[in-house]
């Protein structure tokens, strides 16, 4: 996770992607979830993603955050791609620290 800016009514968090392939990769979706350290959710979604990562780059994926949380919150979703023809699901996950 890179940052956290706020927007009315919700947050966005800022998720670097890198590509370690050794050919260009296409993001296709974001499934996620906000969770409070308790577990309880606090927001979730899906994002459609239409962005190609060059081999070895990286890109930044704004994922929106519904209603802000006073503690911390861990994000969790599966990222799909695909490369070569191929689809393939990655796990994300990062910590999130309250910004007020």
């Amino acid at each position: 996770m890179l940052g956290v800016q706020e927007h009315n009514p919700h947050e966005v968090v800022f998720v670097q992607v890198t590509n370690p392939a050794s050919r260009s990769m296409r993001l296709t979706k974001l499934e996620y979830r906000f969770a409070s350290a308790g577990g309880t959710t606090v927001s979730e979604g899906e994002l459609q993603l239409y962005r190609d990562v060059p081999a070895g780059a990286a890109v930044v994926v704004e994922v929106p955050m519904d209603g802000g949380s006073a503690e911390a919150t861990t994000l969790r979703g599966e990222l799909t791609t695909e490369l070569d023809h191929l689809v393939r699901i990655f796990k994300v996950s990062a910590q999130i620290q309250p910004t007020r």
